[in-house]
């Protein structure tokens, strides 16, 4: 078991006698700087992330495919800290958008099928990172506190893989590998006066919000019929009448009411479609091990749903007299199970005051949720309490690793939090740009021989990193001092009022609060122009831009029609599509790109070690406005 080095020795067998080497299963021993447990989106970005930054990674899934709860799966949509649109302009950036636009680019109808193959692209064709899909790991050989490796078992080769590693990322969920390790970690509740959080229970308790099975329906042009299973539960309209079930667009109940939703409001809307959910057909969260109980859950939870859509087809009229029970899921989305303890537990208070940490590398902004014990058991219950708050807050390093481990980092609903605060940073959104900030500290501790911990002795280089691959902190500036362009005189053909073209060196890459932090110009016949010049030539192999995406509207794949039709079909209508990037020496242009059909916000063009002394950046068209629109320029 964990803390002695062993090799499992599994063959098959036939009468008691070993076959010979052809009938043995497979073992190999694997050597990484960085491994990454689980293939959720904060493990791909976190693995995706260290790869890119030099470290020779591998990430071991259980699955067949990646993106854990947002896989065709589980099928459930990403939300993040814009709250469904509730929140202006807090999108996530990143890796995490990197993947939903070229899945906007290719999937324009939001299959989740496709959704799995762009994830699998991402990771598969990364250079530096080895996927391990099919792969369970069933144990690990720990030296004192460091763990050496993780014993692994691949189903699909009949493979026995032992991976090595300097640095491990526990983001399995459940928080298994740090547990298996012997890490402090908490599940339930903790009790009011432990952190002094207003809205926890007085005394701690055990309860974890429940898991979930989605289903989908499709239309047939007419009736059919649904003969409920035997074995499906019954629900009247008196044990439905707090879980919507209608097609609705609202914010979420007061009162046993539902509330009109208004963009930008701050407050989480609730969505709602007849042919596809529900979030509350939820279980679990009464059992004093939500992990243990994950078999008997699925099976409750299948009576559940066939339970819900006998209701809808056969009690009372809601409207579904040609819709067809499509798809049902028989992979429950966990919502909360383990969370490790780091050296900081981030909590209630520093979510409502929007605390902005000194060693802060990521940040959220869902609305805090707390779920009723039973889930739909409890029928006299609102099924979620919302707690409200404006703005969003940062997330400190000291909670993305454990502390009582030298060499694991966490990614994920594992991290280290209170109850109260995890109702808020469990959401994929935000566990995907932890998982980055992950990646890139794995990586910079491999580079230089540290632990997790000692990370916080390189947080300015660790945040401008961070920025520099479009990540958001709020609170933290470019100050990154290899970019010239910040030493650069700034012009422009035009500019609207307020998004002046000296923005783009402000060194705030998104919309901050009434602050645009952007050069905006109207396009006109010859494109709209934006200029660098130095004082002297420079020898820059690399121009960096980023462009607008809108991050208050939503893009990710979801089941719920109300979300996807809120959504654009195509890319977003402000990204910048076609563009070119002009050198000049001394009046003399010695370098020319032309981009045609753009299709990410961060855009990396490379020189070739041009001397120039000035850059010029000429956008041609947008996707859907007839404005260019660029927040960043950097130059190296």
């Amino acid at each position: 078991m964990a803390g002695q080095e062993k090799t499992l020795c599994l063959l098959y067998c036939y009468k008691g006698e070993k076959k010979e080497n052809n009938m043995s299963i497979h073992s190999e021993t694997r050597k990484y700087e960085v491994v990454v447990v689980g293939g959720g989106l904060a493990g791909v970005c976190a693995a995706i992330a260290a790869a890119r930054k030099g470290a020779r990674t591998a990430i071991i899934q259980n699955r067949s495919m990646f993106g854990g709860n947002a896989s065709s799966e589980i099928r459930m949509h990403i939300v993040g800290a814009n709250s469904h649109g509730a929140k202006k302009n807090l999108g996530e950036t990143g890796i995490l958008l990197e993947i939903l636009l070229a899945n906007k680019r290719r999937n324009p109808y939001a299959s989740f099928p496709v959704f799995d193959s762009v994830i699998w692209e991402k990771v598969h064709f990364q250079e530096n990172l080895e996927s391990f899909l099919n792969t369970n790991m069933d144990d690990v050989i720990l030296e004192g506190k460091k763990i050496k490796a993780v014993v692994c078992h691949q189903n699909s080769t009949e493979t026995e893989y032992t991976i090595y590693g300097d640095i491990f990322v526990d983001a399995t969920g459940h928080g298994t590998l740090a547990t298996m390790c012997g890490a402090t970690g908490r599940m339930g509740s903790e009790g009011r006066d432990e952190f002094k959080e207003p809205d926890a229970p007085e005394e701690p308790n055990s309860d974890t919000m429940g898991n979930t099975l989605l289903f989908s329906a499709v239309d047939r042009g007419e009736p059919v019929k649904f003969v409920c299973p035997e074995w499906a539960n019954h629900y009247t309209e008196e044990d439905l009448k707090y879980r919507e079930h209608a097609n609705s667009i609202a914010s979420h109940m007061e009162g046993g009411k539902l509330t009109k939703f208004e963009e930008g409001s701050g407050r989480l809307p609730h969505f709602s479609n007849v042919d596809s959910g529900y979030w509350w057909i939820e279980l679990g969260g009464e059992d004093e091990d939500i992990i243990r109980d994950g078999e008997k859950i699925r099976d409750e939870l299948l009576k559940c749903v066939y339970g819900v859509w006998d209701h809808l087809k056969n009690v009372g009229n809601h409207g579904v007299e040609n819709l067809e029970l499509d798809w049902v899921g028989f992979v429950p989305g966990y919502r909360e199970s383990r969370r490790i303890e780091g050296d900081y537990l981030l909590n209630e208070k520093d979510v409502l005051a929007n605390r902005i940490f000194p060693d802060a590398v990521a940040y959220g902004g869902w609305q805090m949720d707390q779920h009723v014990r039973r889930g739909l058991l409890d029928t006299d219950k609102i099924p979620s309490q919302i707690l409200n708050f404006n703005g969003c807050y940062t997330i400190p390093w000291r909670c993305y690793y454990a502390k009582d481990l030298e060499n694991v980092m966490l990614a994920g609903r594992d991290i280290s939090t209170t109850k109260m605060a995890f109702g808020s940073t469990r959401v994929m959104g935000t566990c995907a740009v932890g998982g980055q900030a992950v990646g890139t500290a794995a990586a910079m501790a491999v580079r230089y021989g540290c632990t997790p911990r000692q990370i916080g002795e390189h947080m300015e280089e660790l945040q401008q990193e961070l920025l520099r691959d479009d990540c958001y902190i709020p609170g933290v500036r470019n100050r990154d001092s290899a970019d010239y362009a910040k030493s650069a005189k700034v012009a422009a053909s035009g500019y609207t009022h307020g998004n002046e073209p000296w923005k783009v060196l402000n060194g705030i890459a998104r919309q901050e609060q009434e602050e645009s932090n952007c050069w905006e110009a109207p396009i006109g016949e010859q494109g709209a122009e934006i200029t660098l010049t130095y004082d002297g030539k420079l020898v820059l192999h690399q121009i960096q831009l980023t462009f607008d995406t809108n991050l208050t509207k939503e893009i990710m794949p979801s089941l719920t029609r109300n979300v996807r039709n809120r959504q654009v079909k195509g890319l977003p209508d402000e990204l910048v599509r076609d563009y070119d990037v002009r050198a000049f020496r001394e009046g003399k242009e010695v370098f020319c790109k032309e981009i045609h059909d753009n299709y990410q916000r961060l855009n990396r063009i490379p020189l070739g070690n041009v001397i120039c002394d000035t850059i010029k950046v000429t956008v041609h068209r947008a996707y859907g406005i007839h404005f260019a629109r660029i927040f960043e320029i950097r130059t190296y």
